[in-house]
């Protein structure tokens, strides 16, 4: 019986004290979910939160509501010559070959209310007749009032009293790899036809073993036949380039790349043809290398990137101010020099007598000099580049006149033995004196060329 007293006692205290530790163990649950669900805990951890971006517009109607009533449909006329009999008659007596219209086509961008257009050259080269078509179909007859073949530019000016819609310049040396731009052009004859896409690439040189002085803009907007000449502009709707080139497979298709003069280049271009009926080139006076690896490597010296200077001009800005040979040029005012086409690209929107500051190195030591620009003193002449003759030059040949020979790109004068260094006496017997009497003269008709070389022997050469 005590047994079971004992027993019944011990399960009644022990269930009294389970009864108990529940409650306490309910009663601080409740407590904690309250607290939870009152006042969360913020719990700081090693992420810092960042500045918030708003995403970059992409919104194109504005860009393409300001540019699209000032970019027209360009038509030249030219005439060609058929080499094709027409009749057994012409195959067997040779009769000469016919002439026939032959109609090109392109784009162009309105850039004064008076109804001036920049272009591009190849899109007018040897047109008699020029016709621009506006976006409200109205049809101009226009007139070249310049161009700059080599930048391939060309100004036309639209035959009428009436004010027009165009596009203001932007400063292309501002715009930034990444940013949008429209493509406005004529494609295929398809109208005001607008692209987008981005800046892929700045100061591009499609080729840099040629003769062109190359700094183009390069995007993946749509562009192609049809639209060399139109606008390539910014999200403001102001102009940056003027759409020039494709790469292409061979089918003169867009395959993903174009190319653009820049707009401060071709603005120049233009102020210079209005202005002063030609263009005003400036130089520094330097010749060399843009640099990379290989060429870093064949000269001795780290610096991969950079102008490498190899000569001086006689007479020009660069030397005259104190730049050296083998010194690299890194900057031009702000503007960074890494290859060629970058100082071609800034130089191509200065003129004669401006002033800049050139930042090189010069064994491994940063300079800076003020130079000033002056007018090339080259002339391209019959497959030659020519300049004026120095007295140094002219002492050492005993000569009065004749014009410096730096270049023969002309492979019958080459193989006729014209080299660098020789000197024009005279063409079609018309002795010359400076370079601007060479220019009075066409190169079309030329049948007879004296030179001196070196050695004083003159040389006359007489072409049938």
């Amino acid at each position: 019986m005590k047994s079971i007293l004992k027993t019944s006692t011990i399960a009644f205290v022990s269930a009294l004290i389970a009864v108990w530790a529940f409650d306490q163990v309910q009663t601080n649950q409740d407590k904690t979910s309250t607290a939870y669900t009152t006042m969360p805990q913020v719990v700081n951890t090693s992420f810092t939160p960042s500045t918030t971006v708003s995403a970059m517009s992409t919104d194109f109607t504005m860009a393409a509501e300001k540019t699209i009533d000032a970019v027209v449909h360009i038509t030249n006329t030219s005439v060609g010559r058929s080499r094709l009999p027409s009749s057994i008659w012409e195959y067997f007596y040779n009769t000469p070959s016919r002439e026939y219209p032959r109609i090109g086509m392109g784009s162009g961008v309105i850039v004064s209310p008076d109804g001036y257009i920049i272009t591009n050259y190849h899109v007018i080269e040897n047109a008699t007749e020029i016709e621009v078509t506006t976006n409200n179909n109205k049809i101009y007859e226009a007139e070249l009032i310049g161009a700059d073949s080599s930048a391939d530019i060309a100004v036309l000016r639209i035959n009428s009293e009436e004010i027009f819609p165009h596009v203001r310049f932007a400063d292309s040396d501002l715009t930034r790899i990444g940013e949008w731009v429209l493509a406005v052009g004529n494609p295929y004859n398809l109208n005001s036809t607008v692209t987008a896409g981005i800046i892929s690439a700045k100061s591009r040189d499609l080729n840099s073993y040629d003769s062109n002085n190359q700094s183009f803009i390069q995007t993946d907007a749509a562009v192609n036949s049809g639209n060399s000449g139109g606008a390539l502009v910014n999200l403001d709707g102001y102009l940056i380039g003027i759409n020039t080139a494709i790469t292409s497979n061979g089918m003169g298709t867009f395959i993903g790349y174009s190319f653009a003069v820049p707009s401060n280049m071709a603005r120049k271009i233009y102020e210079d043809i209005v202005e002063f009926g030609n263009v005003q080139k400036a130089l520094l006076g330097v010749t060399g290398n843009g640099l990379n690896a290989r060429i870093a490597e064949e000269l001795g010296i780290q610096e991969t990137e950079g102008f490498y200077v190899a000569g001086l001009e006689e007479s020009m800005g660069a030397k005259e101010a104190g730049i050296q040979e083998e010194d690299i040029i890194i900057k031009i005012n702000d503007a960074p020099i890494r290859k060629f086409a970058d100082l071609t690209g800034y130089l191509g929107s200065k003129r004669p007598g401006d002033r800049v500051n050139v930042t090189f190195l010069r064994k491994g030591e940063e300079k800076t000099l003020s130079v000033e620009l002056k007018r090339t003193p080259f002339i391209n002449y019959y497959g030659m580049r020519l300049r004026e003759l120095t007295k140094k030059e002219a002492n050492k040949l005993d000569l009065d006149e004749g014009v410096h020979v730096s270049a023969v790109q002309n492979g019958r004068l080459y193989r006729r033995g014209v080299k660098e260094g020789d000197v024009l006496l005279s063409v079609n017997g018309n002795d010359i004196s400076t370079v601007d009497d060479v220019l009075k003269l066409d190169e079309d008709s030329i049948y007879e060329l004296e030179f001196m070389n070196q050695d004083k022997e003159r040389m006359r050469f007489i072409f049938e």
